[in-house]
């Protein structure tokens, strides 16, 4: 049989050992690697990826020592007392004949505690701690930790390390005059800088030997100020080769970046380009990564002789099969990452465990019951929407009769509205996904049905489960019905054409949304990488220093109003590690964004409102209301007189916030609990 990704699943021969095939589960910090306790789930959550057939897998990252915590107490190597956890890992890898690095990560300035040190003085833009500058005996006691922490990890069984000198951690503030200002033998000249890193790669490959994985992972486009060039990243990935790495891992951008490297809104494989210089330089095998979540963007990257290897790593929260399903053939039933960040980097920044928007499941496995039920149930699930395509599809799964009734002639729900929003395209994957899922198992789904409680009552299902969603909250304003309003969904939905001036009510989730598919223009094109790095200020020939030029706006015909009736900063409530993107992203397409708002009326002045006792009266041709959403929760009262159980999920059961998370989240547990 021919593969369907000839080098994407082909083995990779690294001397010593080989790699079944291209496909790298990168780094994630989980949460699970901070608990001793927390260990036995991590092992069941490689283990699963491991089973999946992932090529090689590299863990969350563990600290050296204590002044590289990321947090307090966060997870640390440096005790032999500390190995035997780590063995509960490697072994449920290499159950399923995987192969596991652990990556060492010290945090630098970046932790978040009042324990860390760097080259420099200076605090992060992203930590409240100012570190301590190391003296020179610190720095050696550093590179010690280093090496005593590879150590213990090859006699806790791993495959070998990551050792992490990007992003803007420890070993990367050395490397960076950006925040390396010494004058020792340390800082200063580039050949002073790269010392620090380049002891730590020799003296651990001294220490393990041979026979063992070091990956280094080099930042090769900064993204910040005073970043390094080209010129010096290709010196120093040379350096790194003849220091004894096995491979390189390229990386993007350092934590404090201003610009996009892995939210959806970013092009798939939109950084290859950086590892192909790399690729272009040493003789060792090197790593892409950054929104590559398919299969087919990853076997084009290598037809391109971009990278050697394919570093996938939210994809594996989303998908932990994605490897076998893309061996089988069977790609269309890949859960693909949409990279909402929303479960995964929001959450771990937060202090909470990760998991996954579109599979709860991840780092959860075993709160989960996927058995086939003993006893199948008939059971109707009212909605097509996230929540009720997860329910439909986890209870098919458990071998239920399920029948999904959806009012509208196509599946989606919320998501149909998402995936007309420049920047999340990606949800449409989440939908073609479940319809997937839905035909596999047997689940019979009912389109154009408005279903009746009488009916679900008169065909005597086991389960109902309510997942009918939201509905736009109607304007409760003079001028409401004026021609010049719509409804969020209306515009997204059916696409309608606006004024060439338009003001927005509304500044939730939904607002921003609306705001940036009015601000990008008809033609716009979410592939299109060259444009990407241009509207970003991004130098492609990685000359200037961090890769920073200035940024070119690409113009629109459309003034904006984007208001809100809070008198705080708008998006205040968007996710931790998108929301300032979408701020930044209107603010260069000058949308007016005003809070403390009053709303009055509408006529065919426009929209009149008053912010700080000032009245003002919009000049606008629409008007589009984003005023929230209310459960559409009808069938409930009707319901109540039926003689099996009800479960009411999503948007029916809370409609605040319109919340994908949740609705998944819940559709999934309470369908894998029936």
């Amino acid at each position: 049989m021919v593969s369907p990704y000839p080098i994407l699943l082909s083995e990779l021969d690294l001397g010593f050992t080989k790699l079944r095939n291209r496909i790298i589960m990168g780094s994630m910090h989980t949460g699970l690697e901070d608990r001793a306790k927390y260990f036995p789930r991590m092992a069941t959550y490689f283990g699963e990826r491991a089973k999946g057939m992932a090529g090689l897998i590299v863990t969350g990252g563990i600290a050296p020592n204590r002044a590289g915590w990321v947090a307090p107490f966060s997870g640390k190597l440096s005790h032999k007392k500390e190995v035997r956890r780590h063995r509960l890992v490697t072994a449920a890898v290499h159950n399923y004949d995987g192969k596991i690095c652990m990556q060492i990560l010290h945090s630098g300035r970046y932790g978040y505690h009042p324990l860390i040190v760097a080259p420099s003085p200076g605090k992060s833009p992203i930590s409240p701690f100012k570190p301590k500058p190391l003296t020179s005996r610190g720095i050696e006691k550093q590179i010690a930790s280093f090496v005593n922490c590879a150590v213990l990890s090859r006699e806790a069984g791993y495959d070998g390390v990551e050792i992490m000198g990007s992003e803007g951690y420890l070993i990367n503030e050395f490397l960076s005059r950006r925040t390396n200002h010494r004058e020792d033998e340390w800082g200063g000249t580039f050949e002073n800088r790269v010392r620090f890193a380049l002891e730590i790669l020799s003296r651990t490959r001294s220490a393990v030997g041979d026979d063992f994985i070091i990956i280094f992972r080099l930042s090769a486009c900064d993204l910040v100020q005073e970043g390094n060039t080209l010129q010096e990243s290709l010196q120093l990935a040379k350096m790194i080769e003849e220091a004894g790495a096995t491979l390189i891992n390229v990386g993007i951008g350092w934590h404090e970046a201003r610009i996009p490297t892995i939210a959806t809104s970013v092009p798939r494989g939109a950084f290859t380009w950086v590892a192909r210089h790399v690729k272009e330089t040493v003789n060792i095998p090197v790593i892409t990564s950054n929104r590559i979540n398919t299969p087919e963007t990853a076997e084009e990257v290598l037809v391109r002789e971009d990278a050697d290897l394919i570093s996938m790593a939210r994809p594996f929260l989303a998908d932990p099969y994605l490897v076998q399903k893309a061996m089988d053939s069977r790609s269309h039933e890949i859960n693909t990452c949409i990279g909402c960040n929303q479960a995964c980097l929001d959450h771990a920044f937060a202090g909470k465990k990760v998991s996954c928007l579109v599979n709860p499941q991840a780092c959860h496995e075993e709160q989960f019951i996927m058995a086939p039920a003993t006893t199948p149930k008939r059971i109707a699930i009212v909605g097509a929407g996230p929540a009720g395509l997860a329910a439909a599809v986890t209870a098919g799964q458990k071998g239920h009769q399920v029948d999904l009734f959806e009012a509208n002639s196509k599946i989606g729900g919320q998501f149909r509205i998402a995936m007309n929003v420049p920047g999340k395209e990606e949800f449409k994957e989440t939908i073609r996904y479940y319809g997937a899922q839905l035909m596999k198992h047997k689940v019979e789904l009912h389109l154009n049905t408005k279903v009746s409680a009488g009916t679900l009552i008169a065909n005597g299902y086991d389960e109902i489960i309510i997942a009918s969603g939201v509905k736009p909250r109607p304007l409760d304003l003079p001028g409401a019905d004026h021609p010049k309003v719509i409804q969020y969904d209306e515009l997204l939905l059916e696409k309608k054409e606006l004024g060439s001036r338009v003001a927005i009510i509304g500044a939730g989730g939904i607002g921003f949304d609306v705001a940036l598919y009015l601000s990008h223009p008809s033609d716009y094109d979410p592939d299109n990488i060259d444009e990407f790095l241009s509207n970003w200020g991004i130098d492609k020939s990685l000359q200037a220093r961090g890769a920073l030029i200035k940024p070119t706006i690409s113009p629109i015909d459309r003034k904006i109003f984007l208001l809100q009736r809070k008198p705080e900063r708008l998006g205040k409530s968007l996710g931790k590690t998108t929301g300032w993107i979408h701020r930044l992203t209107l603010k260069k397409k000058k949308v007016e964004m005003i809070g403390g708002v009053t709303y009055q009326r509408i006529d065919d002045q426009g929209l009149h409102i008053k912010v700080k006792d000032e009245d003002r009266v919009l000049d606008v041709d629409h008007v589009v209301v984003c005023a929230g959403q209310i459960s559409n929760d009808s069938l409930l009262g009707p319901l109540e007189s039926a003689n099996c159980s009800i479960h009411v999920i999503g948007g029916a059961k809370l409609a605040t916030e319109v919340d994908a998370k949740r609705a998944i989240h819940e559709g999934t547990t309470i369908a894998s609990k029936l």
